[in-house]
């Protein structure tokens, strides 16, 4: 191999592992945050049902409505959130840059 070839092997690795770095890190943050806002969405809509059950009226929606159902809504909206966090951040850091 040869000086030429190794010079534009490494200019190569150098404009483009950055990139490479910055992607992964997006996705990292998208799942952390989605990850995080699935959890909190679950945990609150699971609490609320679970509330609304030991109230001193209970409601008709409290008794039709299955406490699994209302938690993996508020996950699927935790989730959606969260990706919406992460992303929003990510565009606000970027035009900083």
């Amino acid at each position: 191999m040869g000086s030429l070839d190794k010079s534009l092997a490494q200019t190569y690795k150098s404009c483009h592992l950055p990139m490479v770095r910055k992607s992964n890190r997006l996705i990292v943050l998208i799942t952390a945050c989605s990850a995080a806002g699935a959890i909190i969405g679950g945990t609150s809509n699971w609490i609320d049902s679970h509330t609304c059950l030991q109230a001193a009226q209970v409601t008709t929606k409290c008794l039709t409505q299955d406490p699994l159902v209302s938690t993996i809504q508020g996950m699927s909206i935790g989730l959606v959130a969260g990706a919406g966090a992460a992303v929003g951040a990510s565009r606000q850091v970027k035009q900083r840059d």
